[in-house]
C-alpha cells in the first residue's frame, strides 16, 4: 500500500509538472520580426467561436488543444465585450487566457501629428479602431454628425490637437470626437487662451486657422509670433492674407515649391489671394506652440515677409511693398540659381 501511495504521489507530482510547464511555458508560435499579433472580438454572435477561429487559423499558440482544453474549462471568453486584444511574443497560455478572462482590451495609443484633409484622417481612424475609413470619412462628412462637437465639414480639423490620445480599439465615432473634443475645451480654458483669442479678434476656431496657415510657413519657432503678426496686421487693415501654403492646400498638391502667378488663380474658398479674410477651415493642424504665437503675436508693423535667399527657414519682413518687393526679387532668384519650379 505504501508503495502504491508513493506511486500516486509521483504520478500527481509528475502531473502538476506536465500542467504547469504546459501552462506557464512560451506557447505563442509566431517568431521572426513579429512582437505581438492581434486579435479581435467584434461580431456579438459569439466572441468564443470569433477568437477561437483566429486562434486556430493563424499560427499564433504552438499547442491549440490544451489552449482550447484550458479556455473553455476556465470559462475564458465570458467576460468578453467588443475589442482589441494582444497576445505577445514568448506569452504562456495561461497569460493569453488570463487576458481574456480579465477582458484585458487594448490600448489604442492614437497620435495626431499633422492632418491635412477628411479622407486622410478617415484612414487613420479605420487603422486604429472598429470603424472602417469609408464609415469614418461619412461620419466626419456629415454636418449633422459634427453639429454636437462644435464644428462643421469645414472648421472639423480645429477639433483635433496634435498629441497622443490614449483610447480603445471598440470605440465609436462619437465617442472618438468626444474625446477631441474635451481635450479641445480644456486647452482653450488653460492658459487664458480663449480672452487672448478674444483680444485679437478671433475665435478659438479661427485662432486655429490661422496658426494652421503659420505652421505650413515655417518650421522656426522663433519666428513664428511675428509670422502671425503679419497675417494679423493684413486681416485688420481688410487686406488679402496672400498665404502660399492656402494656395496648396486648394490645389491638394503639398509638394510645390514654387508658387507661379497661375497658381493664384485657383478658385476655392481657401485662396487667400481672391479671398479676404481667413479661409473657411484649417489647412492642417497646428502644434500648440503655434497656437501660442498666434495668441502672443507682438505689436509690429509688418505687412510682408519672404523666405530668405539663403535658404536658411527664416524670413526677411517688411513694412511697405517696395522693400518686400526688392527681397522678394532676391528670393526668386536664389530659387532660379537653384533651378527650383
Amino acid at each position: 500500500m505504501k508503495t502504491f501511495g508513493k506511486l500516486i504521489t509521483v504520478i500527481i507530482f509528475i502531473t502538476v509538472l506536465i500542467v504547469g510547464w504546459l501552462l506557464f511555458s512560451r506557447a505563442t508560435s509566431f517568431n521572426g520580426k513579429l512582437k505581438h499579433i492581434y486579435v479581435y472580438a467584434s461580431s456579438p454572435a459569439s466572441y468564443q467561436a470569433q477568437i477561437a477561429e483566429q486562434i486556430n487559423k493563424g499560427d499564433i499558440i504552438d499547442n491549440i488543444t490544451i489552449f482550447n482544453f484550458f479556455a473553455n474549462n476556465t470559462n475564458a471568453f465570458k467576460a468578453i465585450t467588443p475589442g482589441r486584444f494582444t497576445i505577445k511574443r514568448g506569452e504562456s497560455i495561461y497569460r493569453i487566457i488570463q487576458t481574456f478572462k480579465h477582458n484585458r482590451q487594448d490600448t489604442v495609443h492614437f497620435t495626431i501629428k499633422r492632418v491635412r484633409t477628411l479622407k486622410g484622417f478617415a484612414a487613420m481612424l479605420g487603422n486604429n479602431f472598429i470603424t472602417d475609413s469609408a464609415k469614418s470619412l461619412a461620419f466626419i462628412s456629415n454636418n449633422d454628425s459634427l453639429r454636437p462637437f462644435g464644428v462643421d465639414t469645414f472648421t472639423f480639423t480645429t477639433l483635433l490637437l496634435p498629441g497622443t490620445y490614449d483610447m480603445k480599439w471598440q470605440y465609436s465615432m462619437p465617442q472618438i470626437l468626444s474625446i477631441f473634443a474635451k481635450t479641445k475645451e480644456n486647452f482653450w480654458q488653460s492658459n487664458n487662451r480663449r480672452n487672448r483669442a478674444a483680444a485679437l479678434g478671433l475665435t478659438p476656431e479661427q485662432a486655429i486657422i490661422l496658426a494652421s496657415i503659420v505652421e505650413d510657413e515655417t518650421l522656426k519657432d522663433s519666428e513664428k509670433d511675428t509670422i502671425a503678426s503679419v497675417y494679423l496686421n493684413r486681416l485688420r487693415l481688410g487686406m488679402p492674407l496672400g498665404a502660399d501654403p492656402t494656395i496648396k492646400f486648394a490645389l491638394n498638391d503639398f509638394a510645390i515649391k514654387r508658387i507661379l502667378l497661375e497658381d493664384l488663380k485657383v478658385q476655392s474658398p481657401y485662396n487667400t489671394y481672391l479671398n479676404k479674410g481667413l479661409p473657411p477651415g484649417a489647412i492642417c493642424t497646428p502644434d500648440s506652440i503655434t497656437i501660442d504665437a498666434v495668441l502672443n503675436a507682438p505689436k509690429t508693423n509688418y505687412l510682408f515677409f519672404v523666405a530668405k535667399p539663403d535658404f536658411s527657414g527664416y524670413h526677411n519682413f517688411s513694412v511697405d511693398y517696395k522693400s518686400h518687393a526688392l527681397k522678394a526679387k532676391q528670393y526668386q532668384e536664389a530659387l532660379d540659381a537653384r533651378n527650383i519650379k
